[in-house]
């Protein structure tokens, strides 16, 4: 067998074994399973073009290609979504932002292979073309290698947006698998991008695939041996990632070649083209390779400030990163977080970590870390009294110390914490965290790119650092527990309100229970005794209603509904001994509308008008039609609304001026309104009255 033969087989052998093997283990996370499957399809699929590429005659050998153009069909879907993946413990968000895009990945290249499979290949007549190319490419095996040249830009993009997600060991763990992975993917790049040229699958394509798959077999299994997991666990943003070095680069290499292209092509002359393009594809990609080197890019900082006279750090630049990362946090694990990374960054510290003392004062928690998950983290911290001598120790300490030199107990505590992945990593300090007088923490630091020991810059930043950290920790901690009060004196608001309706409400039932007993005898008093009772019962149902809309939220159950027939139902709803109401209803087409909900916010603010006018008032209820809106409109003289409580508390829960409201009947029908698209306005002064508008989409503008 020659070598051309032999390295597809080995790399369909490794590739399946690799397959089994990442089905090995304890945890099966998606992206392991999606990786077995890919990767299962990649073995056959080299299997298949080694027998291609073997085959005696040209017509078996397109027989061959056909069938592993079925198999490549699948490839662009499944390493799609290893993609979204690999490495992400928050993948159902990205799964459900770009499940369109699988989709698409996953069927378009199925039906051009399926569908359309006679337009797959064209079968070359032998002679010089066949000896070079095995299989032409008919319109739907070029438009599968479209989809692929995209789905493996696709590919890069997701895997560099979760590799600068990384940061410290976490990086560190998976950089291996992902060098592979774009060894692989830029070679399927190369690959998809010649084959669409020149409409053709050269027979040389087979062994790059296969040297490419052995060569990310290996980095993979390196980085799985290294790291001891197959993937980490970070959480990557949804924005746009700006900067990034896959397009950058699959934007040159593209460009790049449609110039080579258009030069060989002037110059009359193809013989060399396949390779030039390839050198510049082993080019860019070790490029980006240099680019993300931490090495490379400490080295030539050092050097950059060594024979320039820089500052070893940019200063300016550190604080106001600082300020971006730390401006949008608003809880403690997302601001530990981005310290976390920031102190790796700049320290080129691989493991950081930041612990926080507890409430009790009593131990450490964890905050973050670029070295341990959180239930590593879990695990060291099970018994929380082992810490309490470190918090004990570097409660009154402002300078950095380090916790290699020493071997009391609580130094010893900080190593198990801070373990030392490397052994020459330039020693590991503790940052205490302190603001205004409180001890809130500490930062651990270790295992920095090539063992560089901390000089004085690295300390003297390290406590400023430390000290805005703690600033702003304190800020959180105080903002939580303003927040914890205010949540306190609402519920205390709310039960002050919600004693006081029921304490009104058993006093009217126990006043019809002594007369009853009194009355019983009496035809007309135990009917009216009946009467009493079922209101009081309605008006704590009322009560209990309105409370549990406002905890667990809003539920429509719309329908078209005429608005006039709801204003008649909440006016009936209220009784005989309701105030008169004059009434001006106009024709009105049907909205959508849940007539319960509506019924609720019409009655609530009959109810508040009556509540304003007295008993010598006057409340009017119109309806109109306006510019496709449904409007309804609720009129009293009482005695009205300053702006500033209309603009500032009115639509506010627990905000009334009455001394029995609850203050959340407004609240609650801004909530109903708006649930229906509508709007509320408000218009009202001091002793001239208010009317309340109410503005619904009508069914056949919104249709």
């Amino acid at each position: 067998m020659t070598l051309s033969s032999t390295v597809p087989l080995l790399a369909a052998a490794v590739t399946a074994l690799l397959a089994v093997g990442a089905l090995v283990g304890r945890t099966r996370s998606p992206g392991r399973w999606i990786f077995a499957v890919a990767m299962a399809g990649l073995a056959i699929e080299t299997f298949l073009s080694q027998r291609s590429a073997t085959a005696p005659t040209p017509g078996e050998a397109a027989r061959w290609q056909e069938w592993r153009l079925l198999v490549f069909a699948l490839q662009p879907g499944l390493w799609s979504l290893f993609s979204l993946c690999y490495s992400r413990g928050n993948h159902a968000e990205f799964l459900r932002r770009w499940g369109g895009w699988v989709g698409i990945s996953l069927i378009g290249p199925l039906v051009l292979a399926f569908v359309f499979y006679d337009h797959l290949t064209i079968e070359l007549p032998p002679g010089p073309v066949a000896a070079v190319y095995v299989v032409g490419l008919g319109w739907a095996g070029k438009a599968l290698h479209v989809f692929a040249l995209l789905a493996w830009v696709f590919v890069l993009l997701n895997l560099e947006r979760t590799f600068r997600t990384t940061v410290g060991t976490m990086r560190w763990r998976i950089k291996f698998a992902i060098v592979g992975f774009a060894v692989l993917f830029g070679t399927r790049l190369y690959t998809s991008s010649q084959a669409f040229l020149y409409s053709a699958v050269p027979r040389t394509h087979g062994v790059i695939v296969a040297c490419a798959i052995l060569l990310a077999c290996l980095l993979v299994v390196a980085s799985v041996a290294r790291a001891r997991a197959f993937e980490v666990e970070v959480y990557p943003s949804q924005a746009i990632l700006y900067n990034s070095l896959t397009i950058v680069l699959a934007g040159f290499y593209l460009l790049g070649v449609g110039v080579l292209a258009k030069l060989v092509e002037a110059w009359g002359g193809d013989g060399n083209f396949p390779v030039a393009a390839a050198l510049m594809l082993v080019a860019l990609v070790g490029l980006g390779l240099l680019a993300l080197s931490d090495r490379l890019r400490l080295r030539l900082r050092r050097f950059v400030s060594r024979h320039f006279q820089r500052p070893l750090h940019d200063y300016r630049r550190l604080w106001s990163g600082f300020s971006e990362r730390t401006a949008t946090c608003v809880n403690q694990q997302e601001y530990c977080r981005a310290v976390a990374r920031l102190v790796s960054e700049t320290f080129e510290s691989l493991s950081v970590s930041v612990w926080l003392v507890d409430d009790a004062q009593s131990g450490l928690a964890w905050g973050a870390s670029t070295a341990l998950s959180a239930e590593r983290a879990a695990e060291l911290l099970a018994k929380p009294e082992t810490t309490r001598p470190v918090v004990e120790a570097l409660r009154d300490e402002t300078k950095p110390v380090d916790f290699d030199a020493g071997g009391e107990a609580w130094m010893e505590t900080l190593r198990q914490l801070q373990p030392d992945q490397f052994g020459k990593g330039g020693g590991r300090l503790a940052m205490p965290l302190r603001a205004h007088g409180e001890f809130l923490g500490l930062i651990t630091l270790g295992d920095r790119v090539s063992g560089v020991p901390f000089d004085g810059q690295d300390l003297d930043l390290l406590r400023c650092l430390a000290d805005q950290t703690a600033a702003g920790l304190l800020n959180l901690r105080l903002t939580r527990r303003l927040l914890e009060s205010k949540q306190l004196e609402a519920f205390q608001a709310m039960s002050t309100f919600f004693v006081h309706d029921l304490k009104n409400a058993a006093s009217t039932l126990t006043l019809t229970l002594e007369n009853l007993r009194v009355h019983f005898d009496n035809p007309a008093f135990r009917q009216d005794a009946l009467g009493a009772i079922g209101r009081t019962t309605d008006r704590i149902n009322a009560l209990i209603q309105r409370l549990a809309a406002l905890r667990r939220g809003l539920e429509l159950n719309a329908h078209r509904t005429n608005l006039n027939a709801v204003v008649q139902s909440a006016l009936q709803s209220l009784g005989t001994g309701f105030p008169k109401v004059e009434l001006a209803l106009a024709d009105l087409p049907p909205a959508r509308l849940d007539a319960g909900q509506m019924q609720q916010v019409i009655a609530n603010f009959l109810l508040n008008a009556r509540d304003a006018i007295g008993e010598q008032g006057h409340i009017a209820v119109r309806t109109a039609r306006q510019n496709g809106w449904a409007v309804l409109s609720v009129t009293d003289d009482g005695c009205g609304m300053t702006p500033e409580f209309i603009r500032q508390q009115l639509f506010r829960p627990f905000q009334t001026t009455k001394s029995r409201g609850l203050g959340i009947g407004m609240f609650q029908a801004k909530v109903i309104i708006e649930a229906h698209r509508g709007r509320i306005e408000v218009d009202s002064a001091p002793g001239r009255g208010t009317t309340v508008r109410v503005l619904v989409p009508l069914e056949e503008d919104r249709a």
